[in-house]
């Protein structure tokens, strides 16, 4: 989900929250690959009994890596996605379901976010070959070295939407590994595998989501399951809360700053395009066979303890006092509804509330401030109490004045400081010192100088900060463009300014404001219910580009009722439709394609060539936004009427929508029940039996085209309109035991925080005895002596002695 720096400032806050994964790797004997025995007990010492995966955090990385090289065709893509999968498997080692979801058609809410995300990513990819074109001109010019232009069809990550024949193929290549992993991995012969492809409406996580709230509600259900769901978004996090399960956990990828990326031009580490300077390459290795490897480190993993996080919420959200019953599943919900506010995928952010401003503290301390007015909690069960949200607005209104000007005075000392450091940088010295042997060294130091390990880039680093040097001077900090802020949110009239400069609309149109206010009030509504009861209206979306201001959020009780029931989703084919731009029309049919770009289209102006970004008060164009015309949805309709007949067999199937499936080897106590099904080709659906799927309902159906008779289709139990799931703690729940102690609620900000390593606190870390050590010290200085000893025979001009290698070890040995 949209909420940039929420796990950033979740995990400073919370730190106890995170604990690395231990991860065991495959061994080689004689050539041959020892794949990892995940029948035995999990070295992260806990069990866990279910791994979703939330499959797009896992397709993108694998078919467009940013920190190695991208894969070269799509079968590489495929086999990079099974081990990815294989790798978490390892890692979690789940006894009782592996469920994967694949991104199928979204609601209405979130297509808006994915047009955008689509458009700005062919504008991008067309700016920088333009870019990488002039640069290489620039560069030739001069008489630089590039190697030769290769020229090779650009992947377009745009495909990785549902309806296209990438997803159609991913989906089979994922059917024939489940169907591999089960047959002969002895890890897998217990786990219930379901996959909810492409083809089945809903994001990957709302439907791992909507599994798990229906599994649930059964009573054969376990309250003591323990549920790992994997993916990156940070609403994962708020998505585990919301299911009230004592046990769930996050896994996900480590994230690490600054990793080295090749410059998009000479292929080379250690700069951007923009600062090529095409210098040839360093032949990698004695025949240059290292010449098309790129270092990279394994991407580590981490556990994100949500049983933790309650801990921490359970200390922060308590209040004594209260005028009713205090409920800590209820505070919890409220607090899950506050994070929207400071951003989602289906609402801009309120432009008072900042995350990094420390918005979500500021509407803690507002919560439990007003509470004891509003006679109760903002939210029950995924319904919002309206009266009770405004009180909390008109309490972030009354400050918004305070927190623009503030945000302000924080921005000109940031500034300040910045500048106040660069000048410092350039009395301290000249712009550039030399390193390694040819550094300056101070008087009486006996320590020798870092020998130089790559006199050509030594020469080549040293060249380029003279040149960075002569530009501080000639460029002064200060010339930096600034993004114009034509709202001036910290001066007086900055709400007039901000609706005449983002609505074109008047701040004295009370209607005006007003609808915006409303679509934002549904938006609210429509987020929380989707969180805790699924999608409530597949068409439903917030149709402006900004959000309203807090102060004006009044009388907003009356503004929402409910929405519209029976609406239906998109069909995938519609969906590309809608949030593809036209350069990407290569993934829809011809007669289709052509509405994107004929000047003759009835709808051609919902895909423009260019669009504008407006920063909305940020520094760079990736914090804008996107403004593009919203899809019509009636008009999108009528246009593709004319062209569904000339849709091919093998288009409608793609454009249709599908159902999960589920997998199982032959030792599950189900099997036996689904071979039977196919024995009498009974073409009704059948009920599972609780007691052979630990405890999982739903129905079964024959799948159409099966591998083997080990394979259905499966529907989550079905329940009555008007159904609403109860977000509490089930009856039999176990809370896990405490884990924080009290130092622990004071080292959020104060140090460096390092994470344990797997579940266990009182897990021995590894370390060297004093023998270890001096071994080790040994082979260091060893090391150190042999290559200096090259290095210094390479550059020495007059002839050697022969016994001056001798000396060194002689040295090494007495060492």
């Amino acid at each position: 989900m949209g909420v940039p720096a929420f796990f950033r400032w979740l995990s400073r806050k919370y730190p106890s929250i995170i604990v690395h994964s231990v991860e065991e790797k495959g061994k080689e004997c004689n050539g041959v690959r020892i794949p990892v025995d995940t029948t035995k007990p999990n070295p992260n010492e806990v069990e866990f009994d279910n791994l979703y995966l939330d499959m797009n955090g896992i397709i993108h990385p694998c078919t467009h890596p940013e920190d190695k090289p991208a894969p070269k065709n799509e079968d590489e893509m495929m086999v990079a996605i099974f081990e990815y999968i294989d790798r978490l498997f390892n890692i979690v080692r789940p006894r009782r379901v592996l469920y994967m979801a694949i991104d199928g058609v979204a609601p209405r809410a979130k297509m808006n976010q994915q047009r955008s995300r689509r458009f700005r990513a062919s504008k991008e990819g067309v700016e920088l070959a333009e870019e990488k074109h002039r640069i290489r001109e620039e560069i030739i010019q001069r008489g630089g070295y590039l190697p030769p232009d290769e020229i090779k069809e650009r992947f377009d990550s745009n495909c990785i939407t549902p309806g296209t024949e990438f997803m159609d193929n991913l989906a089979q290549c994922l059917r024939y590994y489940v169907a591999d992993r089960l047959s002969n991995d002895p890890g897998w012969k217990s786990v219930t595998v379901f996959l909810s492809d492409a083809s089945v409406p809903g994001e990957g996580e709302h439907k791992i989501m909507d599994f798990i709230r229906r599994q649930r509600a059964q009573p054969n259900h376990d309250p003591n399951t323990h549920h790992c769901l994997c993916g990156a978004d940070a609403d994962l996090i708020m998505l585990g809360l919301a299911t009230h399960e004592p046990n769930f956990t996050i896994i996900r990828e480590e994230f690490k700053p600054n990793k080295p990326r090749p410059c998009a031009l000479c292929g080379q580490l250690g700069h951007e395009i923009k600062d090529c300077q095409g210098t040839a390459r360093e032949k990698q290795g004695q025949h240059d066979e290292f010449a098309d490897t790129m270092p990279v480190s394994e991407q580590e993993f981490i556990f994100i303890r949500l049983s933790v996080l309650r801990e921490y919420l359970a200390r922060e959200l308590t209040m004594a006092s209260l005028p009713f019953p205090f409920d800590f599943e209820r505070s919890i919900d409220d607090w899950v509804f506050m994070c929207f506010f400071v951003g989602n995928d289906f609402l801009p952010h309120l432009p008072s509330l900042e995350i990094r401003e420390g918005a979500i503290d500021r509407l803690v301390n507002i919560y439990k401030d007003v509470v004891h007015k509003t006679g109760g909690y903002l939210t029950q069960n995924g319904y919002v109490n309206l009266e009770r949200v405004e009180m909390i607005m008109q309490a972030v209104g009354v400050a918004e004045d305070n927190i623009f000007k503030k945000r302000k005075e924080d921005d000109e000392n940031f500034k300040r400081r910045m500048k106040e450091k660069r000048k410092r940088m350039k009395q301290h010295g000249p712009a550039y010192l030399t390193t390694g042997q040819f550094a300056p060294q101070a008087l009486g130091r006996r320590d020798r100088p870092e020998p130089v390990q790559n006199a050509r880039h030594q020469a080549y680093d040293m060249r380029m900060q003279a040149r960075e040097g002569m530009k501080r001077k000639a460029d002064d900090s200060d010339s930096e463009p600034e993004p114009e802020d034509n709202v001036r949110l910290w001066e007086e009239g900055w709400k007039q300014r901000y609706y005449k400069t983002k609505f074109d609309v008047d701040v004295t149109d009370e209607d005006f404001r007003q609808r915006v206010v409303k679509s934002y009030v549904e938006g609210l509504c429509w987020v929380l219910r989707y969180y805790y009861q699924g999608c409530a209206s597949w068409k439903w979306y917030f149709p402006f580009h900004y959000a309203p201001f807090a102060s004006d959020f009044k009388d907003i009780k009356g503004m929402f009722t409910d929405f519209e029931k029976g609406t239906k989703p998109f069909k995938p084919l519609e969906q590309l439709m809608s949030v593809f731009p036209a350069a990407s029309g290569n993934f829809l049919p011809q007669t289709w394609r052509n509405l994107m770009t004929g000047p003759d289209s009835s709808i051609i102006d919902f895909y423009p060539d260019d669009f504008a970004i407006d920063l909305n008060g940020k520094k760079y164009a990736w914090q804008g936004v996107a403004l593009l015309p919203f899809v019509d949805e009636r008009r999108l309709r009528a246009a593709l009427a004319d062209v569904y007949p000339d849709l091919t067999p093998e288009e409608v199937k793609r454009n249709s929508l599908g159902s999960d499936v589920l997998f199982l080897g032959k030792s599950h106590p189900l099997f036996d029940f689904i071979q039977e099904l196919y024995r009498t080709e009974s073409h009704e659906g059948t009920e599972i039996p609780p007691e052979l799927c630990h405890g999982i309902q739903g129905t079964l159906n024959l799948d159409d085209d099966p591998i083997l008779p080990d394979k259905v289709k499966f529907k989550d139990p079905e329940y009555a309109d008007g159904f609403v799931f109860k977000a509490v703690l089930l009856p039999g729940a176990k809370i896990p035991s405490k884990v924080l102690k009290p130092g622990d609620w004071e080292k959020g900000n104060r140090e460096p925080w390092r994470p344990q390593l797997g579940f266990n606190p009182n897990r021995q870390q590894a370390h060297l005895d004093q023998s270890s050590f001096r071994a080790l010290s040994y082979q260091h200085i060893c090391y150190i002596l042999h290559n200096q000893a090259l290095i210094d025979l390479v550059g020495h001009s007059s002839p050697v002695p022969h016994n001056w290698l001798d000396s060194k070890h002689r040295l090494s040995r007495n060492l």
